[in-house]
């Protein structure tokens, strides 16, 4: 086999490893699911917890924390503490693919 170095041909070995590298990529970028930005934006938000329990009064309002997705239950530690947030209803928040926080936090 041909040494690794700089301005020299590789050997077809090392061809196939970068081959089998990038379709491997391209498998695994396939099969992740995407962050869809648009879905996220169909939630109604709303700056203040009269206001969203105002919109969806038989459902329980949560903070999202817009930025990572990810929302939180009233008495919770980052409940209306993120920087950048809004109130939702909790039905409106999982479908457009929030979610829980996993922590309890």
């Amino acid at each position: 086999m041909f040494a690794r170095m700089p301005g020299i041909l590789a050997s077809s070995g090392d061809y196939a490893m970068r081959e089998l590298r990038s379709a491997f990529l391209v498998v695994l970028l396939l099969l992740v699911p995407a962050v869809n930005a648009d879905a996220q934006s169909r939630a109604p938000l709303f700056q203040t917890e009269q206001q969203a329990q105002a919109h969806c009064p038989s459902d329980v309002v949560v903070w999202v924390n817009l930025p990572s997705g990810v929302y939180h239950f009233k008495g919770q530690r980052w409940y209306a503490n993120a920087r950048s947030g809004a109130f939702v209803c909790k039905a409106e928040a999982d479908q457009s693919g929030y979610r829980a926080t996993r922590n309890g936090q």
